[in-house]
């Protein structure tokens, strides 16, 4: 069985109402889990075997093993 977890990242959001959306694995990629943050508010994640994109919506920073990302 093959490990698709990797490292954690983290979503900061800079204003409220910032969604954090999962995709789905698979032969077809849907939505399976939303979260809606306040303004300051911290979400630890981590992609798992169910888990293989985030989409984030709205101001945040996310910090990764690659560096810091600002959303628009």
């Amino acid at each position: 069985m093959e490990n698709n977890q990797s490292d954690y990242f983290v979503i900061k959001a800079k204003e409220g109402g910032v969604h954090v959306i999962g995709l789905t694995r698979g032969h077809d990629t849907r939505f399976h889990h939303t979260e809606k943050l306040d303004k300051g508010e911290v979400m630890i994640a981590q992609f798992t075997e169910h888990t293989s994109a985030v989409k984030v919506r709205g101001k945040a920073t996310l910090y990764t093993k690659f560096g810091m990302i600002e959303t628009d």
